[in-house]
């Protein structure tokens, strides 16, 4: 209902109105079994309920306005929610040990860049200018295993003061199954967005020490010394 129904609802009521529409889905369309970044015009087949009915929103979004841009993105993370970079600190701090999967590769996308994205879309858009509407990828700018984004977690915030774990091993996806399957490959290719509103992303690293900063060093404010 939230995936598939609820984003066709609020196309049509913004086509309705004349109103473009902004909706974000994710690589879960795609099997992951491609040894290359996905582009757009890629073949979707999703494995599980969720990718299914993401994929299925996407369809609604498109048959009820031609005014919509539909962006993937994948391995999402802030400082709010529940995400990959809060269990690592949390916990890095708990145990000497932890096994990390480093067979399933993507981008790790900060949802701070998100949102810049797709407020320069929109501004794009309200500022008159010719829009290739669509459907268009968005990542952070560097791909890797969930291994290797642990490590970078750990490696930056270690110099903020965080307990990392003595020990941080690789292991296949086989020794960690999860209820649902997830893509080998989760790597999205943005050039198509970047050209089309001329995009200039920020880099991994910089992206992923804010959002330790917001963890880690809070402002200080009046009752939070």
């Amino acid at each position: 209902a939230v995936n598939r129904d609820a984003p066709g609802l609020m196309a049509a009521a913004c086509a309705e109105r004349d109103i473009p529409f902004l909706h974000i889905s994710t690589d879960y369309v795609f099997d992951g079994e491609k040894a290359s970044a996905y582009h757009e015009d890629d073949r979707i087949n999703p494995q599980s309920s969720y990718g299914r009915s993401k994929a299925e929103g996407e369809e609604a979004v498109r048959a009820a306005t031609a005014q919509h841009i539909i962006l993937r993105t994948a391995w999402v993370y802030s400082p709010y929610g529940g995400n990959f970079v809060k269990t690592m600190l949390r916990l890095g701090a708990e145990r000497d040990e932890l096994n990390v999967v480093h067979d399933q590769r993507g981008c790790p996308t900060s949802a701070a860049e998100i949102a810049r994205t797709l407020a320069a879309v929109a501004q794009h858009i309200l500022s008159g200018a010719d829009t290739a509407y669509g459907t268009y990828h968005y990542g952070g700018s560097q791909a890797m295993s969930w291994y290797d984004f642990a490590r970078a977690i750990f490696e930056e915030s270690s110099k903020m003061g965080a307990k990392p774990p003595k020990m941080l091993w690789p292991i296949g996806t086989s020794e960690y199954p999860t209820p649902a399957k997830r893509p080998k490959n989760s790597e999205l290719d943005r050039s198509k967005i970047l050209a089309a509103f001329d995009l200039t992303p920020s880099d991994f690293r910089s992206e992923l020490r804010a959002c330790l900063t917001a963890l880690l060093q809070p402002a200080k404010t009046p009752g939070n010394p």
